[in-house]
């Protein structure tokens, strides 16, 4: 395959396994793993069951699993069932959303507390 051509697997097609690369359009069924530099595309009226790390992604169709990407897009028919972690996340109305959902900026670490104030010394008697 040629390597600035996404992979395609078409609607006719089931597939089980690990799908790694730059690019992906899955527009039938897949299950596995999937590992991509670049975008996923999830087409209406497919189905993916994997554990996702992409640079972004784009959802039409039905995804179970967890997906782990920059950026997440949400078609009007998109259906999620599992784990979304998501720099940017974009929900269009009709898209469903059933777990977790962790999106926007990576959590900061908190400041060390200050140190607790010495005791002022005691003044002796004069």
């Amino acid at each position: 395959m040629e390597p600035d051509k996404p992979t395609l697997i078409d609607a006719d097609a089931a597939i089980e396994g690990k799908l790694t690369g730059s690019e992906a359009r899955i527009l039938g069924r897949f299950k596995g793993e999937i590992h991509l530099s670049g975008r996923l595309h999830i087409g209406e009226g497919a189905r993916v069951d994997a554990k996702v790390v992409a640079d972004s992604a784009e959802v039409a169709g039905e995804f179970a699993g967890e997906i782990k990407v920059q950026r997440l897009l949400l078609l009007e028919k998109a259906k999620i069932n599992g784990t979304i972690e998501a720099h940017t996340l974009s929900v269009r109305e009709g898209a469903e959303v059933n777990g977790p959902v962790s999106a926007g900026e990576p959590p900061r670490p908190k400041a060390a507390p200050a140190p607790p104030l010495a005791p002022a010394p005691a003044n002796p008697a004069r």
